[in-house]
């Protein structure tokens, strides 16, 4: 009954955890034994894990769906133990974010106040989830502002922000060792002549350093917490980026990742690209609308 009424309230797409393991519009497969499973199987493997990464393509409404079901479905096996971290929320906004899961504000404040996405509507079913029952979000990406500058100045320039400034970062210097990240990095951007200099690379470094940041900063002080972390598929492949920084700062911590691709071969993945990219990769119809 809990489940059908904040479907209701939410109106969201039916996405059910026992239903299909064989959908037609989107199939999941485990990495390491290459078959297809269910959001539920997922779930059964999370007894051990502490943050579950979610790497997703950010207009694809149907990794939306599975990404409000994983969450659900979390909530329902560890009630008051999970949370939700995102990339679609700021760190210097967390406050207001907090105000909103206390219903002390409006959602329309909500939506100016903390800066969020155009396509909030994608990420809202999440955050009320969240709401009703009481679970902590993590407003978990850096202010862009301080992305921006050191794209234009480098890391080094962080150093002239205030306290409270740097209170919204992870700690410095941010570390930007040189490695597969990088290298995929580099190809990604379209090679070393298209990047101009370091810089770029260094925001992408403080953008998955503060992710990573504030997810140990939440597990420090909230110790049995499952984190469902949302953020774009690049910040968390191979368990790269952000998943390697939330490493150093809490080596012990047990990290599942899963990918979503869209425009892939749902029946026939190519495992040979697909193999080392997560614990779990979703694909998904590319014939659906994309937002």
């Amino acid at each position: 009954m809990k489940s059908l009424l904040i479907l209701l309230l939410i109106g969201l797409p039916s996405v059910v955890l026992g239903q299909d393991t064989a959908p037609s519009h989107y199939k999941i497969y485990s990495t390491a034994d290459q078959k297809m499973v269910a959001i539920k199987d997922i779930i059964d493997q999370t007894n051990k894990i502490d943050v579950l990464f979610f790497g997703e393509e950010h207009n694809d409404s149907t990794a939306h769906n599975l990404e409000f079901a994983l969450f659900r479905g979390l909530a329902e096996k560890y009630p008051n133990r999970t949370a939700l971290s995102m990339e679609m929320f700021q760190t210097d906004c967390q406050l207001v974010l907090n105000e909103y899961l206390n219903d002390l504000i409006r959602e329309k404040n909500l939506l100016t106040d903390a800066r969020a996405w155009p396509n909030y509507k994608d990420y809202r079913p999440l955050v009320e989830l969240a709401k009703l029952q009481h679970l902590p979000v993590v407003a978990a990406n850096a202010p862009s502002r301080y992305t921006n500058m050191v794209t234009r100045n480098g890391l080094g320039s962080l150093q002239q922000l205030s306290v409270q400034a740097k209170s919204y970062l992870a700690p410095l210097p941010i570390d930007t060792a040189t490695g597969a990240y990088y290298d995929k990095f580099v190809k990604i951007m379209g090679g070393h002549e298209a990047m101009a200099g370091m810089q770029i690379y260094q925001s992408q470094n403080l953008w998955d350093a503060t992710m990573a940041w504030s997810i140990a900063q939440f597990l420090k002080i909230h110790s049995g917490f499952k984190v469902l972390q949302l953020n774009g598929g690049f910040h968390s492949e191979e368990k790269l980026g952000a998943v390697a920084q939330l490493k150093k700062y809490t080596p012990k911590t047990k990290v599942l990742t899963i990918a979503s691709y869209s425009g892939e071969n749902l029946d026939n993945p190519d495992w040979a690209k697909f193999k080392t990219l997560a614990d779990y990769v979703i694909l998904t119809d590319t014939k659906l609308p994309r937002e």
